[in-house]
């Protein structure tokens, strides 16, 4: 039986050869060093089987491969859906108290946020969020009233910090 020095070896005398040989495959650096990264990982954890082939590293390479070849597979399935779609409507340019809304949701906790969009953007009443939550009514009332609370207070204190900017600037 091999040890993790012997696959550290491994990793370090074949990692840059299988780079150079998925960047030929798929002409992305990053896709390369990921793929690279998991094919040497799906080894480490059966290095005990793989260390005894005659070459594990014709292993790891046709895991690498494969890999690749699932990830073109999965990009072309990708393409596909998004040429049948179409293209996107466009979207109304939003204005500065958007910007100053959604800056205030995302300092909201996940669950907060979550039920303020549903309820007030998405229209959901209380009893379809706590559904699709799974969670009781009692609790999304209870986000919706802290996380009201917390926007009132972000969006105050952000329109106090933007009226002293205003005034400084206009000293």
């Amino acid at each position: 039986m091999r040890t993790d020095d012997d696959f550290e070896r491994f990793y370090l005398g074949s990692r840059r050869r299988l780079v150079g040989l998925l960047y030929t495959v798929t002409g992305d650096l990053h896709e390369a060093e990921d793929i690279t990264q998991e094919a040497f990982a799906r080894a480490a954890a059966d290095w005990s089987r793989i260390s005894g082939y005659d070459v594990p590293e014709a292993w790891v390479r046709r895991v690498a491969f494969n890999l690749a070849a699932n990830r073109r597979r999965r990009l072309v399935r990708h393409a596909a859906a998004l040429l049948r779609l179409g293209r996107p409507e466009d979207v109304e340019p939003r204005g500065v108290e958007d910007v100053a809304l959604v800056d205030a949701l995302r300092t909201l906790p996940v669950r907060q946020r979550q039920a303020v969009v549903m309820h007030h953007v998405a229209g959901l009443e209380v009893a379809q969020i706590a559904a699709e939550l799974g969670v009781p009514a009692g609790t999304v009332k209870s986000w919706l009233s802290r996380g009201r609370t917390a926007l009132a207070k972000a969006l105050t204190d952000d329109n106090d910090a933007a009226l002293t900017e205003v005034r400084a600037s206009n000293a």
